[in-house]
């Protein structure tokens, strides 16, 4: 046995050894995968997918290409110039009389009103319209019929819709459009709201990531220096906000803000201001709603890095002659920064998506980008805005990420 052990162990390659070593390995790695997988079917359902479709939704649409199907292939010759020939208003009316007949006139009108305003009636009306044309001509029978077709905007809008990849959303979501001759061009000062919702959006996070910052890092500290008695007692309502759902919250701080709520009450009776003040349905309610909900998310990752900052490091540089002050600013905040980053970076992330809270306790004047998404998917459903600006948001989220992970990440802090 020690003879055949030995030779075994003494071959040129090693070959049986390594086999069955590999055939472990790889019985390990399909073990592994095999727990892993449905987590990784629930990610990518839940999440893979849907932030995939949503991209994909903001450069596509193919209305126009499904349901005009002629005029689509009849605008290939068309040469952008003048109105179309004969035969594309031909096609055109035929489209038109299908259309009614399946009744998806709406659709078609519903995709040409959102870059003409006013357009979709007037599709409706030119498709129920044409199911009574017979014959030709039908360049002066549409026209006749509806002069929305003599415009050459309209025709614009129908030779884009061949593709069915379209960079109108992304750009309306840049306050851009296309002008009447297909050149891009800054939408009209009444209807250019996005640039503000973009940037009120990252101003109310910013606003609220310090707050929470602010109001949350003593906190921090005191739960990390507390006995554990005392510690956990505040803890558990630190956590309590978790306990409740955003809208109980938001609903809470309705009821406090309000003109005759509970802080007015009490600042008229301790004669602090003479009148109530406007807390709510601006602003001012916003912050202070979203500060409240956020604090623990940012609290949390820096109480964590906190607790394992040992008390040792304050004593060694009191003893070296370090002030009270001075030891903390040198030595123990550099080390909370991974705390304070991972926090701050979640609370800003989380801002950037809140929909609820600004709709209940601010005014028109700060509603964030989530609300246009939520208004485009449930009131207008059109889902190309609704997407672009969720794929602007995402975008701009992993930029931001990104580039705070490169200034102030873990690694350069700890460095630093």
């Amino acid at each position: 046995m020690t003879a055949m052990a030995a030779q075994t162990a003494r071959s040129p390659d090693g070959s049986s050894l390594r086999i069955k070593l590999q055939q472990v390995d790889r019985r390990r790695k399909l073990r592994a995968f095999t727990l892993v997988t449905p987590l990784l079917l629930f990610v990518l359902v839940t999440f893979v997918f849907p932030i995939g479709r949503v991209m994909f939704n903001a450069v596509h649409d193919e209305t126009l290409l499904l349901q005009l199907p002629r005029t689509m292939a009849a605008l290939r010759t068309w040469n952008g110039q003048q109105l179309p020939d004969e035969a594309t208003f031909a096609a055109l009316a035929h489209d038109l009389r299908e259309s009614w007949t399946r009744k998806t006139a709406a659709l078609i009108g519903k995709r040409i009103n959102y870059e003409i305003p006013g357009a979709s009636s007037a599709v409706t009306s030119s498709a129920r319209k044409a199911t009574t044309l017979s014959g030709g001509p039908y360049k002066a029978a549409l026209i006749e019929i509806q002069p929305l077709w003599e415009r050459h905007d309209v025709w614009s809008v129908l030779k884009r819709g061949r593709s069915a990849y379209t960079a109108f959303y992304l750009l309306r979501s840049f306050d851009y459009q296309y002008g009447s001759e297909g050149q891009v061009v800054a939408t009209p000062p009444e209807s250019a709201v996005f640039h503000d919702a973009f940037l009120r959006t990252v101003g109310i996070s910013i606003g609220v990531t310090a707050a929470t910052l602010l109001l949350g890092f003593p906190v921090a500290y005191l739960l990390a220096t507390l006995s554990p008695r005392s510690s956990n007692l505040l803890m558990i309502m630190v956590v309590l906000p978790f306990w409740t759902s955003v809208l109980v919250r938001t609903t809470a701080w309705v009821v406090l803000l309000q003109e005759h709520g509970i802080i007015n009450d009490t600042l008229l009776a301790l004669h602090f201001i003479s009148q109530p003040a406007e807390l709510i349905f601006n602003r001012v309610g916003t912050v202070i709603a979203m500060t409240h909900i956020q604090l623990p998310v940012t609290l949390l990752p820096i109480y964590s890095v906190m607790k394992n900052i040992s008390p040792s490091h304050l004593r060694a540089a009191r003893s070296l002659g370090a002030g009270p002050f001075y030891a903390f600013w040198k030595v123990y905040f550099p080390q909370t920064m991974p705390g304070v980053a991972a926090g701050c970076l979640l609370t800003f992330i989380l801002c950037l998506g809140y929909y609820i809270t600004p709709a209940l306790v601010g005014g028109p004047a700060d509603q964030m980008v989530g609300y246009f998404v939520a208004r485009y998917t449930t009131d207008e459903l059109n889902w190309g805005m609704a997407s672009a600006l969720g794929a602007i948001l995402l975008a701009g989220t992993l930029v931001l990420y990104c580039l705070f992970n490169k200034l102030v990440g873990v690694d350069r802090v700890r460095l630093g």
